[in-house]
């Protein structure tokens, strides 16, 4: 659907500017675009490596494992179903605290390690389970303290202060998660309901 949204935008745009007589300057500004495509992809490479770097140190010092302490109990009670001690809760904990710290490259294996585990925790196995809802919509709309991505595409676009980002994320990405949780919970409700 969305290959379909793109397609109109992109046809759409050919169209008017040739009715309007205006090909050149579309020209012109693809090629100024994808000239500066090149240069925010070489920039962000060098960032993103920093990056990737300060998460590799997180993951090592254990930062990423104390973070995931700090939030086990707060998980254990949105996901009642799994033992604390199976292997599914210690992903879904390692893939929540990469996210918050803005580690979204070291959150994803994870976060598919986790998926699998719940799936096979799920009793029916063509349906998605509950938790494994629950789990895409903590990871979907995760809290971030640091946005690393964010700040990367900042520095290599040449902003001044690429960090002025952090504080509206910390509020953006809290409000997600806490009406993700609630939307979740109140369809789960619903659908329990149903099949009463």
């Amino acid at each position: 659907m969305v290959n379909v949204v793109w397609l109109l935008l992109i046809v759409g745009g050919l169209v008017v500017s040739a009715a309007n007589h205006s090909m050149m300057s579309v020209t012109k500004a693809i090629v100024n675009a994808s000239d500066q495509a090149v240069q925010v992809a070489l920039g962000f490479v060098g960032i993103m490596t920093l990056w990737l770097g300060m998460a590799k140190i997180a993951e090592e010092s254990g930062l990423m494992r104390a973070v995931s302490r700090l939030l086990a109990p707060f998980v254990s009670r949105l996901f009642p179903g799994i033992p604390k001690d199976h292997p599914t809760m210690g992903n879904m904990l390692m893939n929540m605290a990469a996210n918050i710290l803005g580690m979204g490259g070291a959150a994803t294996p994870f976060g598919l390690k986790a998926m699998e585990e719940l799936q096979q925790l799920n009793p029916v196995k063509d349906t998605a389970s509950a938790n494994m809802i629950t789990f895409l919509a903590i990871n979907t709309a995760s809290i971030n303290l640091i946005p690393a991505t964010v700040i990367a595409l900042r520095v290599a676009a040449g902003s001044k202060n690429p960090t002025e980002i952090v504080g509206p994320t910390i509020v953006a990405t809290t409000i997600a998660s806490v009406v993700a949780i609630a939307v979740e919970r109140v369809f789960r409700h619903f659908h329990r309901n149903d099949k009463l």
